[in-house]
């Protein structure tokens, strides 16, 4: 009997829900929880080492300075020097000789010197100089200096400052280039020093003339214009004025009456005595008196109006003869050989130049009334002008006739010179100014009135100043000073690359160079660009202690 076996189908699987894909750290295996930290560490592992690796570096850089070491001392060959830098003055300590005195003991210490207001005056003591050979200072600069010092308000040193026994030290000459120190010798040059203002150039007053005419009249004539040259006496213009024709005719009356008085004078004087009374003589000498004293009357009116004439050569000739010559009175023969022939007036009378000079003003047209209140001309002599300057009050201490006064007007480029000859006594009530006036010689013409400018009353003039340029001097909180090369910078390499502080009195100041009244010498080496790098090292070795001993 043959037996099959039937498999049962499957049955269908019952309804259930989507099986969820979120599994908790319990469900998941170990291995895997192994293989997540792994991961994490595998990937910030390389950022801690980097980081790490940034601190040393740091840490060695800070220690070291940041300087890389020899190859010897990386290899071991050689044993590292112990620490030989002054950190307070940038230099080996074994060669400071701000911390060792000893290696380069300072000079002779002089202190104060009160008549030039300077620590260590060279003036005195010129042993103090960074020179080769002690100078011989003449005695001279001693009393000049100290006259330059009083003249004017100075900038003044602390006595009591001790920053003048201080030296700057470098490390070699190469460090002293890369600080960009620049040096000069310490120079001779002109100076001088003034008190300057504004000024205005006027014609002199004694040397301006306005003409009118001396009487009322019509101007008849007129020959010379604005700008024309003129010589003394010579004829500007011609003005027909009636007085004058009335005075000539007076005169000519006193001759007349003169005349015929002298003759009955003459007449009975000359009878024999007794015969005529004494009456009638004396009677005839006073009318003759008074006809002199007319005739002196008439010249001298004529003489007041500029007809001078002489009476004598009138005496003794015709009456027509009298009138001729009195008809152009006071005028130059060409002109009244001219005249003659145009006019037959007797009223003219001439207006004339009193100085050589210009015309620099003309009021008046021929045919026009005039008056004496009347300018009619300005004559003016340019060759000597003046110059009226605004000094401010505070600076009339300083002023004494017959200092020199140089003058730039507006617009050119050249100074005109002159001499101070009057202070005035009285300031402006506006604008409180002293005015004071110079005389400039203006022989070319080159100076005009009312031009406008600066001018300087030169107080002191110098011909060899000691000079240096003016960034050179360092105001360091109490003093003034400049830094000197040590005389034996270069007697050899092993010499201390030293600046020595000097304290200085400056004088005048300008285009770019100081005067130095009081603290230097000639041929001594100064610094002068990268002073204020040496400025900057005092200070700062200066700090905690004042530059100025209390």
């Amino acid at each position: 009997m043959t037996t099959s076996t039937v498999s049962a189908a499957p049955a269908a699987p019952a309804e259930s829900k989507p099986e969820s894909n979120t599994r908790t750290s319990n469900d998941r295996p170990h291995g895997y929880r192994f293989t997540g930290v792994f991961a994490f560490a595998l990937h910030h592992v390389p950022t801690v080492i980097v980081m790490a690796a940034l601190a040393a570096l740091g840490a060695y850089g800070h220690s070291t300075h940041w300087k890389l070491p020899r190859f010897s001392e990386l290899t071991g060959s050689s044993t590292i020097a112990p620490d030989d830098w002054c950190e307070e003055h940038a230099v080996p300590e074994s060669n400071c000789v701000e911390c060792n005195p000893d290696l380069f003991p300072p000079g002779p210490d002089y202190g104060w010197c009160k008549e030039h207001g300077v620590h260590n005056c060279p003036l005195h003591h010129p042993d103090v100089a960074q020179l080769k050979e002690t100078p011989i200072v003449p005695e001279d600069w001693l009393s000049q200096s100290a006259g330059d010092l009083s003249l004017l308000e100075r900038t003044h040193n602390n006595a009591a400052c001790k920053v003048y026994q201080r030296r700057i030290q470098f490390a070699s000459v190469e460090a002293v280039r890369q600080a960009g120190i620049d040096v000069e010798l310490v120079d001779r040059q002109p100076v001088s020093e003034w008190v300057s203002g504004n000024g205005e150039i006027r014609y002199d007053a004694t040397r301006l003339a306005s003409l009118s005419s001396r009487v009322p009249g019509t101007v008849w004539r007129v020959f010379k214009n604005i700008g024309d040259r003129v010589r003394e006496g010579e004829v500007l213009a011609v003005v027909d004025a009636m007085e004058v024709g009335h005075l000539k005719a007076n005169l000519v009356k006193a001759l007349v009456a003169e005349d015929l008085a002298a003759k009955n004078y003459d007449r009975l004087s000359g009878v024999t005595a007794g015969a005529v009374p004494g009456k009638q003589v004396l009677e005839a000498e006073a009318v003759l008196s008074s006809a002199q004293a007319e005739v002196l009357s008439a010249e001298q009116a004529l003489a007041n109006l500029g007809l001078r004439l002489t009476v004598s050569t009138m005496r003794g000739i015709s009456q027509a003869t009298v009138v001729e010559r009195l008809r152009f009175l006071g005028i130059p023969q060409e002109l009244a050989s001219e005249f003659a022939t145009e006019t037959a007036t007797a009223n003219l009378i001439p207006i004339r130049s009193p100085m050589d000079g210009v015309i620099v003003q003309r009021e008046i047209v021929a045919g026009e009334v005039v008056d004496p209140a009347d300018a009619l001309f300005q004559v003016a002599d340019p060759s000597r002008m003046w110059l009226m300057l605004n000094i401010p009050n505070e600076q009339a201490g300083l002023l004494t006739i017959g200092q020199p006064v140089r003058f730039l007007p507006n617009g050119s480029r050249q100074e005109v010179t002159g001499t101070l000859d009057w202070i005035s006594t009285s300031v402006d009530r506006q604008t409180r100014m002293l005015k004071v006036r110079a005389v400039l010689d203006n022989p070319d013409g080159r100076l005009r009135d009312e031009t406008f400018g600066t001018g300087r009353v030169i107080l002191r003039e110098v011909p060899d100043a000691i000079v240096v340029p003016s960034h050179t001097v360092q105001w360091e909180g109490c003093c003034q000073v400049v830094f000197v090369r040590d005389k034996d910078y270069f007697s050899s390499p092993e010499s201390p690359k030293l600046f020595h502080v000097r304290s200085v009195r400056t004088g005048a100041s300008h285009g770019g160079t100081t005067e130095i009244l009081a603290g230097l010498l000639p041929g001594e080496v100064v610094v002068t660009e990268g002073s204020d790098v040496l400025r900057a090292q005092l200070l700062k070795n200066s700090l905690g202690a004042g530059c100025c001993a209390e």
